[in-house]
This record gives structure tokens, sequence and C-alpha cells, in this order.
């Protein structure tokens, strides 16, 4: 089938609104109209560079939408079953899935090649031309045709649009603190970065019962936001945080400290593990450059045994995370409704990002209709 896209042909370059080839559903695959797609960071990273893709890629790795066709052997899912996608596949079979780990799901390794999980081949196609797919998904396109081991069924009673940002910015977020950052009663957090992603980190820190839930961000509105979803106190800047985390907690610091920022550096590390106390730790979870320079003081790594840990998708599998969210959603303590802080046209894509970069929204959001379909 024809439908548009909004396609990258290389670094440095602007979204193009292009119509595009979608290819139906091999064996193993699911055809999705999306409601929803989620703007992230990542995808930026995409222009940049940082993150190495064969151009041209289609963008976008945060949907929700309704499945309309399935492929041969597909058992998962059927025409009408409401799904999110998940920017890690799951297959449930490697050697990660079967302890448990689906996060770091052997299929990940080709999340960058454009290539489908299951030929190795184009899914959309301009022509003769193969383009590929952000995280094999490519949600910057009203439709989808992906693997079933990047999706995720969900129950009828969530609200789609909200929805579609648990499979990256929630899960992510709200898993550093409460998944892999063990987020305990009583704990100090403090956030660095309050976007799509470190605002679910404050939501998750709250949820698991931290006493101090910090959020540092230079943007004022992002702290504002911050606060109204659970940070007691917030900073512009990690410098301007230590002393009074200092006071608030007796000299002891921050249990964990979680890195979000949209573009990270090495440069992070180290006042980050400054405001970690003893036994504390930094969680790495804004992505940035294939090659770093960290310089940290490990004298104080060692004698402190403080711990840099990395984190993707919270450290929790999105089979396992997705359903529980809802059910945080449900109980009135995940708010989905105030993330998404505006919404666009795929049209309007290159504004979009413009106000991303420029503080103007927590996550924003574009929206699918039939003008769309």
């Amino acid at each position: 089938m024809k439908t548009k896209a909004a396609v990258l042909h290389g670094v440095g370059e602007e979204w193009q609104i292009e119509e595009v080839e979608l290819g139906d559903p091999v064996a193993g695959e699911v055809q999705v109209r999306l409601v929803a797609s989620g703007l992230c960071h990542s995808d930026h990273h995409l222009r940049t560079g940082q993150s190495p893709v064969p151009f041209p890629v289609v963008g976008g790795h945060e949907g929700s939408g309704v499945v309309t066709k399935v492929g041969p052997g597909v058992t998962r899912f059927a025409e009408g079953d409401h799904v999110v996608t998940a920017f890690i596949p799951a297959c449930g079979v490697c050697e990660p899935c079967s302890r448990g780990a689906q996060n770091l799901c052997d299929e990940g390794a080709g999340l960058l090649s454009g290539l489908s999980i299951a030929d190795k081949s184009h899914r959309v196609t301009q022509g003769d031309t193969g383009l590929a797919q952000m995280c094999l998904l490519g949600t910057f396109s009203p439709h989808i045709t992906v693997h079933e081991a990047s999706l995720v069924k969900i129950e009828g009673d969530i609200p789609l649009k909200e929805a579609a940002l648990l499979g990256c910015g929630i899960a992510t977020g709200w898993g550093s603190a409460s998944e892999i950052g063990g987020t305990k009663v009583g704990d100090t957090v403090v956030v660095v970065g309050v976007g799509g992603v470190g605002i679910n980190a404050v939501q998750g820190a709250k949820a698991a019962g931290a006493r101090f839930v910090v959020a540092v961000d230079p943007v004022k509105f992002k702290r504002d936001m911050a606060e109204k979803l659970g940070a007691t106190h917030t900073f512009e800047s990690m410098e301007d945080a230590l002393g009074p985390v200092g006071e608030m907690t007796w000299g002891r610091l921050a249990n964990s400290v979680i890195l979000t920022v949209g573009e990270m550096t090495g440069e992070f590390v180290a006042p980050a593990l400054a405001l970690a106390g003893k036994g504390g730790q930094v969680l790495v979870v804004g992505m940035g450059e294939m090659v770093s320079q960290v310089p940290m003081s490990l004298f104080e790594l060692t004698l402190l045994q403080k711990r840099v840990q990395g984190a993707i998708f919270g450290g929790a599998g999105p089979r396992t995370q997705i359903p529980k969210l809802l059910n945080e959603y449900r109980s009135g303590v995940l708010n989905l409704t105030d993330l998404v802080t505006t919404t666009y046209r795929l049209e309007d894509i290159n504004t979009a990002y413009d106000d991303m970069l420029a503080g103007r929204n927590i996550r924003g959001m574009i929206v699918y209709d039939e003008a769309d379909w």
C-alpha cells in the first residue's frame, strides 16, 4: 500500500514528508494503523549522526494503534487488537529473553540495520530503494508493518493516544528509577534532565516511595512540570543541587542519580557521582556518542563504593513492564495525560523538533486521523 512518511536522507538534513510503499506482512509480521507517535530525542540523534543508521530512514519508534493485517503464523495478535510498539523487540526465546532480560533481546542487534527481523529485507520502499525504519518500526508514518516481537497488546480501556509513550519514554524513565534503579521507600533520587524520559523517572521514583525526588533542568517550564508530577525539589544544575541535597539528607546525599539528558556526554558523570552518597549509583539513561571520554574520580568510585550503571528500557522487558505501567495508570499512580504537552501533524515534524530542542515541550506527539489513513 502507498502511505506517507517522514523520511531523513542524511545527517544534518530536515525531515521530508514523502510517499512510500509499505509492504504487506510476511510470516511473523503485523500491519498496524497508528493513532499516535511520540517525538523522542533518540530520533533527533539520526539527524545529528549519533545513531548510525543507513539512509534513507523513516523515523519514529513510539507508536500506538490498531492491527489491520497479520501475516502467516502470527498467533499473538489479530485484526482489531490495540497495540503499542516497543523499540526493543522481545523474541522470547533467545538467551537474554529466556532469563527474563527481554530488554536485552538478541534481536536488538539489528535495530539500526534497517532490515526486517522476518527475512532481512526492507518493508518500506521508494521505487527500487529500500528505506530503513527507526528501531525496525518507523512510526513517523500512519501505517507500519513490523515483526510481532516489536509489539505489545493492550486492553481497549487504555486511551491509544497517550499509550504511544509506553513503548519508550515512560517505560525507560519509570524503570530507571523503580526497576534497574531499585528505589526504596525513604530513598533520595536525583533526576538530571526533565524531558520525555526524565519526567517519568520522577514519576517512577515517587511511586517507589522515595522521600526526596530532586529534578534538575535549566528550563523553568520543565522544572515546574517535574513538581507537578512528583518532584519535591528542583534545581537548574547539579552544582546548584549539591549543597541542598547534602543538607536535606544530613550529608548522606543521593541513593541514585539518574542521567536522562537528551545529549549525553562524559562531562555529566563526575558531578553526578558527587551527588551520589556512599554505595550510591549513577544510572546513565541518556544516549551519547559511541566513543566517549568520561572523566571521573576513580578514588571516589572505589573508596565510597559507588557504581555507574547503564540502562536500556528501564532495565525491564516490554512484555512485563508495559502491562505493569498500565495498571499504575488505572490506579491513578501514573499520569499519562500531562506528559503530552503539544500535539502536531506529521507535516509539522520539523517544527516539533525545533520546539523540543528549545525546551518548549516535555513530550511532543504526532496524532494521526482519517486525513492520514
